[in-house]
């Protein structure tokens, strides 16, 4: 069984994305197929419900793939399983059992991944200020920012960081509720509280917490009557002191159709970016995930220049440079054979053509940002003066070349801006690089900085 589910693990990542498998398809184990019927254990039945009702298509096709076929899924709730995970529960069980059956807290929060703590995430300039303001928060005790908001792209380390919190304050502060959950989930019990017309007890659940930690919070956008629940909430904690601690992929004043009451919100607190990872910072990473795998495979052989090789040219996130970091220890594990260049670049053949100039729209907005020295905010919000449109429409044009992104999607990223005004932006710079030679050595130089 182990084999099979590694092998469908594996693809499921691929078809349903990393960010989705490591909150759900990951905390899941098949324990036997019989008669048609593959039985899967996991740690809560609201995890169970959730992967039934969104993944149960994947699950199956995946298992076929793999040599597998089965007709159906059938899932057991199994408290071992979740024993023996070195987290404790993040949410303490009511000590009144008809309570905690009403208010389901021992099924509501999003399983901790063991990976993610503050001993293995590695520390660099990019993401610094993040780490510490993380660390201090998980410390407990006054904190002067509350909230935290996190934001960055995929794969730069938010969830990592917010799962290392929970775990942080469940080790020092055993008698602390801590609820962490996605943006998601919170939509989803609160929408199954106003279908069983429990509202007061999703009320109390929520705000009577130690620290509430909400990933990916612009999933809330565009749902008012979340939204109400979601600000209600906030208030109410804040107002008692209890520690916030949230996570975006953009800044809350860059969030669309998030309410400007709640985005005031979470700009009272400290909102810290979690920039692209440099070359240094991605060479520690690999260094710090080859030690972790000499430690069990002690007759790993890698030739000088490997890993400095893929700092360079993986740059997108941490994600694709572990999981390409992971094929190679597997490649060379079973084949028997030594990591060395030729080897790297015949087994990541696919990784390395799709990392190569692969730009994306906020690295292109803050090098054009830095090179004419103006706000990056100033960049995707309304002003119109000349030092700021000008080169706004030059990220544009460079979005537009260098990325493969739809024009509504760079006018989102622009702000909210509509396609025709991106349309408009490129047009314009395209015209003043022919007759405008220091636009045209400008849009040079900024290419090459990208591409570098």
């Amino acid at each position: 069984m182990d084999r099979i589910w590694g092998q469908a693990s594996a693809e499921l990542e691929r078809v349903v994305g990393t960010d989705s498998y490591s909150t759900w398809i990951a905390p899941l184990k098949l324990t036997r197929i019989e008669d048609g019927t593959a039985l899967i254990a996991s740690p809560t039945r609201f995890l169970s419900d959730w992967v039934a009702r969104h993944f149960s298509s994947d699950i199956l096709s995946v298992l076929e793939r793999v040599g597998s076929p089965v007709q159906r899924l059938a899932f057991e709730t199994v408290a071992q399983q979740q024993a023996e995970r070195p987290a404790a529960p993040a949410v303490q069980r009511s000590a009144n059992p008809s309570r905690a059956a009403i208010r389901g807290e021992d099924e509501l929060t999003a399983p901790l991944d063991s990976r993610f703590t503050f001993d293995n995430f590695v520390v660099g300039k990019p993401n610094e200020l993040a780490h510490a303001a993380a660390r201090r928060v998980a410390e407990g005790g006054a904190v002067t920012f509350n909230p935290l908001f996190l934001y960055g792209g995929v794969g730069l380390g938010k969830t990592h960081l917010m799962h290392a919190i929970a775990r942080d304050i469940q080790i020092r502060q055993p008698e602390s509720r801590v609820l962490y959950l996605s943006a998601e989930q919170f939509m989803y019990r609160f929408v199954q509280a106003l279908r069983d017309r429990s509202i007061m007890d999703f009320k109390e659940m929520f705000r009577t917490v130690s620290v509430l930690m909400v990933d990916d919070v612009q999933f809330i956008a565009g749902k008012d009557s979340t939204q109400e629940e979601f600000f209600h909430t906030f208030n109410a904690l804040v107002d008692q002191g209890k520690q916030i601690v949230i996570s975006a992929d953009r800044a809350p004043g860059e969030i669309k159709d998030l309410e400007e009451r709640i985005k005031s919100r979470l700009s009272c607190g400290l909102i810290v970016d979690l920039h692209p990872t440099d070359y240094e910072l991605r060479l520690s990473i690999l260094q710090s995930k080859t030690e972790q795998f000499r430690a069990t495979q002690r007759d790993l052989v890698m030739a000088p220049g490997v890993l400095e090789f893929l700092a360079h040219r993986i740059t997108s996130n941490v994600r694709v440079l572990e999981g390409a970091l992971q094929r190679l220890f597997a490649f060379a594990s079973l084949m028997g054979r030594e990591i060395s260049l030729d080897m790297t670049q015949e087994c990541l053949t696919d990784i390395l053509r799709s990392s190569d100039r692969k730009v994306s729209i906020e690295e292109i907005q803050r090098k054009v940002a830095e090179h004419y020295n103006i706000r990056l905010s100033d960049m995707i919000g309304p002003k119109r003066v000349r030092t700021v449109a000008r080169p706004r429409q030059i990220a544009m044009y460079l979005s537009k070349q260098m990325t493969s992104r739809s024009l509504p999607e760079i006018g989102r990223r622009f702000g909210g801006r509509d396609h025709t005004t991106i349309m408009h932006g490129v047009k314009k710079i395209e015209e003043l690089r022919g007759t405008d030679r220091s636009i045209a050595e400008d849009l040079d130089m900024l290419r090459r900085l990208l591409e570098a």
